[in-house]
């Protein structure tokens, strides 16, 4: 095939992103939209520069050497990336290829201005953007000049910036090549931008302009502040207009240079709002055609719109499929459950499967819709409240939806609704329920393991789909919802009525200290034993501390080598069979559990070795137990002498027995449910191994980025879309990216949620009270708990915890995460360990450093960053 250099704009479109990048291809197709004006030019193939960086065999030595850096190694970064942009601009462009470019030119005039713009392989796509990696240069003028900038956009593939965002966002610096564009200046009267969604709040109806006088670099470079102006439905709806007190011209030989702006005009628009009306709706034609919402580069020439750039805003979280045009409300199943990382195909599809609600998939996150709860007044006041106990920002968000008379419609109370908050049928406070519903529970589970073995094949698949039901109805048992309830009731109506009764904020929290049957507050007291297994054997400790964080699961048997080690293996392996289901953001059945990965336990149970003395477990409980008897007889001493006392007194017993009896088991549920998951996962693992062996599959694991339905119909079909695999994957690593809102609208708009407290002193950091008392201690902020390092009297800070971040909470003094509710798990152990804890905080682990000393309010639900 005969290389090609230069490619006119007008014969590209945006599926030639390989021939001449990501702008070069948004520009052809820019090009060929009816009514969209594109300055003309041509680009200068990828082609070209593979020729370039052919001549500089030194360059390869260096990509290896930069592919090994870590991206924080800035010093490191810099000094090689400007080692190969020197080397790329030093070397003489080939006599052809610049004989190619010259002839491009002296069809469009070689002594015309001209815009010489980088244009990346990866660079303008759906997934990241790449603004501003790399360079632009304005206004060259000459064949000479033109040439000399060719080859600095070529060099600019390896600036510091861009080096550091492909190694972050895990791109490999040779599958990148650089394009070309050379493309006719214009000389604007005022140039922007504009976002045809609102790149703040993710309103996709709203359009946003920036607009300044001159070039548009005065705006890209934060020379000025630009004017705004947002359009929703063809009109102008809000604007301001900034003092613009310089601006970018072009220089009639070459270059620019910053102006001064008359001060008579420096508060004028630089656009009408006609002008703005007209240009969004250009924006419009622009975003259909390339089907996502854009970040168009404008310029305005003699009162008409010229188009320099278009890309897709890359930052907006996706909208669920609806499949109509009706406005829908969606809220965060992630905040609930604890897991705001993106899942997996394969995650998704098993989790919506065993939910007992339908779920919709947005960005790798599920959410559900709640439209028609909301709109009927009695499912709005029942679910507002439930969600408000949950998470308070959740509820803010919601009413500052139904704030917008618009946007929910009103349905009478007849309407689709569930039943209000806590209307479940009471129970009787008996601890045998809760010992009949785990044994039920453990008799399901045995029987799928038992099951299950003999199935293959696509009747593993019909298997597992009745299994799906036999979870949901296990999970929608009548008791087993009573029981859940009854628990959290009971705790809302201790807090409510002591506060009321005996001004005392969150008693409940002490009344449920070391409560029987929780199952996740047992597993972390078992991982004090593990330690008390290991703390005498010298040699096993040494081994451990050798072992680091790796996949490996060897490191078991090799424990037997050691004096102790048989013992230490044991205790490991015990813990593992009853607990090694679990693994952080469990709810993905792909996450790899303990009992896959053994070592993820090892940093927790050195932390315990080193932290604490023989015997902790069954001292912490029993102190727990102690200080919860102590506090329920005090409450109850107290409202005996109150007016009417006798009966205060004993309707608060009441309520305290029954927490006892049934806030453990608050837990449980989801022990079951992950025990189920792990099941599952073995079986379809290996049945992924069969088509390995088949050579359908190149890895096991790509099995995760199938949904359940798919992987059945490969396991049936024998085959298997290599591509699709492939894009699964991509499109996963760019969901990280992404950060979930806990509300969602139809439009696109993500919302939030404020606290809206004025009760706290300035400064402090705002969240939601879900354990009582007081603590100041170091930060330790862990984003995996495999990292964890901590000492005691350490202040664990996270973005969120489920029931497998509780063996760290025995080691810790407080707890603050970013997401979280009343009854979410991290909230409900806190509570069972005496942890002062503050969840829902937003950007803490951004907000507070690791190692600062803070102080957590659990009882007000605020964090002071002490000096």
């Amino acid at each position: 095939m005969i290389e090609r250099y230069v490619w006119d704009l007008q014969e590209v479109d945006e599926t030639q992103v390989a021939v001449v990048g990501g702008k070069g291809a948004h520009l052809g197709g820019l090009s060929r939209i009816e009514g969209i004006r594109v300055p003309g030019g041509f680009c200068v193939t990828t082609d070209a520069f593979r020729r370039i960086m052919a001549e500089a065999p030194s360059i390869d030595d260096r990509l290896d050497q930069l592919s090994r850096l870590n991206p924080d190694d800035r010093e490191a970064i810099r000094t090689l990336s400007a080692q190969i942009r020197r080397t790329i601009e030093g070397i003489a462009i080939p006599g052809d290829l610049a004989a190619a470019i010259t002839r491009a030119l002296a069809q469009l005039g070689e002594q015309a201005a001209y815009a010489v713009r980088s244009s990346a392989t990866a660079e303008d796509l759906p997934t990241a953007s790449f603004a501003g990696q790399q360079d632009t240069y304005l206004n060259v003028v000459g064949p000479t000049a033109i040439l000399q900038h060719v080859s600095r956009c070529w060099a600019s593939l390896f600036t510091e910036r861009a080096v550091t965002y492909r190694q972050r966002n895990g791109i490999d610096h040779r599958t990148v090549h650089m394009a070309v564009v050379v493309q006719q200046m214009v000389f604007p009267h005022a140039a922007g931008i504009l976002f045809t969604a609102d790149p703040v709040t993710g309103n996709r109806k709203v359009a946003t302009v920036d607009a300044g006088f001159g070039l548009g670099e005065a705006l890209v470079s934060g020379l000025v502040n630009p004017d705004v102006f947002k359009v929703r439905h063809g009109e102008v709806v809000a604007k301001a207009i900034a003092a613009k007190q310089r601006a970018v011209h072009a220089l009639p030989t070459g270059g620019t240079q910053e102006v001064a702006i008359d001060s008579q005009r420096q508060e004028q628009p630089a656009l009408t709002d006609a002008q703005v009306v007209r240009l969004v709706q250009l924006g419009r034609r622009i975003e259909a055609h390339f089907g996502r919402p854009q970040d168009i580069e404008w310029c305005l020439v003699d009162d008409g719109f010229q188009i320099v750039q278009s890309r897709p805003i890359t930052t907006l979280f996706p909208i669920p499929e609806a499949g109509d045009q009706e406005n829908h409300v969606y809220v965060s199943v992630g905040h609930g459950q604890m897991m705001t990382d993106p899942m997996k195909p394969l995650g998704l599809s098993v989790w919506r499967l065993t939910a007992m609600v339908p779920m919709h998939e947005a960005g790798g996150r599920l959410f559900v819709d709640v439209t028609r709860r909301l709109a009927s007044p009695a499912s709005r006041a029942g679910l507002l409240d439930v969600m408000g106990r949950g998470d308070p920002l959740i509820r803010d968000a919601l009413e500052t939806v139904l704030d917008r008379d618009d946007f929910v419609p009103s349905l009478p109370d007849a309407g689709p609704s569930g039943p209000p908050a806590g209307a479940s049928a009471p129970i009787e406070t008996d601890p045998a329920i809760v010992t009949e519903l785990i044994e039920r529970s453990q008799v399901s589970i045995a029987a799928l393991e038992r099951d299950i073995r003999t199935k293959t094949g696509p009747a593993l698949f019909d298997f597992l789909l009745e299994a799906f039901e036999e979870h949901k109805r296990v999970l929608s048992d009548p008791l087993n919802l009573q029981a859940i309830m009854a628990g959290m009731e009971a705790t809302w109506w201790l807090n409510d009525k002591l506060q009321e009764w005996l001004g005392e904020k969150n008693a409940a929290d002490t009344l449920t200290l070391s409560a029987p049957d929780n199952v996740t507050s047992e597993m972390g007291l078992a991982l004090l034993d593990v330690a008390d297994a290991i703390r005498p054997q010298s040699e096993v400790v040494a081994f451990l501390q050798g072992v680091g964080y790796v996949e490996d699961t060897a490191f078991l048997d090799e424990l037997a080598k050691f004096a102790g080690g048989t013992e230490a293996r044991d205790a490991i392996n015990a813990y593992l069979d009853r607990y090694g289901m679990r693994c952080v953001g469990e709810i993905d059945i792909t996450r790899p559990r303990w009992r896959e990965r053994p070592t993820t336990l090892v940093p927790v149970i050195l932390d315990n070795v080193r932290n604490f003395e023989p015997g902790a477990a069954e001292r912490r409980f029993e102190e727990g137990r102690q200080k919860a008897q102590k506090k329920e007889q005090d409450v109850l001493s107290r409202l005996r002498t109150l007016p009417d006392g006798g009966r205060k007194a004993d309707e608060a017993k009441r309520m305290i027995d029954r927490v006892r009896t049934f806030i453990g088991y608050r837990e449980y549920p989801k022990y079951g449910i992950v025990s189920r998951y792990f099941v599952y996962k073995q079986a379809l693992l290996e049945e992924a191994e069969r088509l390995v062996q088949a050579n359908v599959l190149p890895e096991k694991e790509d099995i995760f980025y199938l949904t359940f339905q798919e992987l059945h119909d490969v396991v049936r079909s024998n085959q298997l879309d290599d591509q699709l695999i492939q894009q699964r994957k991509d499109a996963f690593r760019s969901y990280h990216a992404l950060t979930p809102p806990r509300v969602l609208t139809s439009d696109g708009e993500a919302v939030n949620g404020a606290y809206r407290r004025d009760d706290v002193p300035a400064g402090a950091l705002i969240g939601l009270p879900v354990s009582a008392g007081t603590i100041a201690g170091r930060a330790r902020v862990i984003l995996d708990m495999a990292e964890a390092d901590l000492e005691a009297g350490d202040i664990l800070v996270t973005t969120f915890t489920d029931p497998s971040w509780s063996p760290l909470f025995v080691g810790i003094a407080g707890l603050v995460t970013e997401v979280g509710g009343l009854m979410t798990h991290g909230a409900v152990i806190a509570r069972e360990y005496g942890l002062p804890a503050v969840v829902g905080v937003e950007q803490a682990t951004r907000l507070i450093r690791d190692g600062q000393r803070i102080r957590v309010h659990g009882t007000d639900g605020y964090v002071e960053i002490l000096p």
